[in-house]
């Protein structure tokens, strides 16, 4: 009987790790890995390249994903978790609900069935992102992009864009958050994306009246949303979302060693958003 019943449960843990993995294959969610790169050109030259790995959600998903993948947890502690309250008002709401509100009240669309968010996961609780991205659809078209940009004062701006080209994305705007303190206000964004398929590809370029001050890049390759992913990317990325907060101190204090000037910020925000009219 021992035997009996130990062939029997490895058997059916098998057809219950397929099903899963058939499960996860068929989901909308999956992770990019991937380089984001950034370079200065003024008023000090700088560039920085660092490796790591996005995760781009299908907020449908996230109770499934929670379900489903014992080292991720959706509004819990764990190795990856992805929290509600990073993101949007960042009071613990839902997300979709937030983002649909806002699509209503810039009159884009009434119709979204689908809303994808790019952004990195927690790991081991810690997390600082500086951009994330609400990708929004009508089916699947690609009707709107929220731009979610933090900076490391805990204050947030997202920029609100409606999409008229369903694939290249170009779009741009007036800057109108305090990100870095050695970069001045009066500059402007152009934004360059490509639907995020089998690539994810991310240009962000920073302008003054006399030119290019910053450009920024993320790309990355899918990979399935998994255990075996997530695993491998934490000893690929080791604490990733650690290291990108201390590279960002140490990044500025490279740009100081160099000369740059420290702009200080005019008023503290919580959370801000602005509709763009291209």
């Amino acid at each position: 009987w021992k035997l009996f019943w130990l062939r029997f449960s490895r058997r059916w843990f098998k057809i219950i790790n397929r099903v899963i993995r058939e499960i996860l294959k068929s989901m909308n969610s999956c992770i990019y890995n991937g380089v984001v790169t950034h370079h200065r050109f003024k008023p000090v030259k700088h560039a920085l390249k660092y490796k790591t790995f996005s995760l781009l959600i299908d907020l449908d998903e996230l109770e499934l994903l929670n379900k489903k993948i014992s080292v991720f947890s959706l509004n819990k502690f764990n190795i990856f978790s992805f929290y509600n309250k990073d993101h949007g008002t960042r009071d613990g709401s839902l997300l979709k609900n937030w983002v649909i509100k806002n699509l209503k009240k810039f009159n884009i669309s009434n119709q979204i069935t689908k809303i994808k968010l790019l952004c990195y996961p927690r790991i081991f609780g810690y997390v600082f992102n500086p951009l994330s991205i609400f990708y929004c659809y009508e089916g699947e078209n690609l009707r709107a992009i929220f731009y979610e940009v933090k900076n490391t004062f805990n204050e947030q701006h997202t920029y609100i864009f409606k999409v008229t080209n369903n694939e290249k994305i170009e779009q741009q705007c007036k800057k109108k958050f305090y990100v870095s303190p050695f970069m001045d206000m009066n500059t402007y964004y152009n934004f360059k994306l490509l639907n995020p398929k089998e690539k994810l590809s991310v240009f962000i370029k920073q302008s003054d009246d006399t030119g290019t001050v910053l450009t920024a890049t993320q790309v990355g390759d899918k990979k399935e949303f998994s255990f075996k992913q997530l695993m491998i990317n934490f000893f690929k990325y080791p604490l990733m979302t650690f290291k990108i907060i201390s590279s960002i101190h140490f990044e500025a204090f490279l740009l100081w060693r160099k000369g740059a000037i420290y702009r200080s910020r005019e008023k503290k925000i919580d959370n801000n958003l602005s509709y763009e009219k291209n």
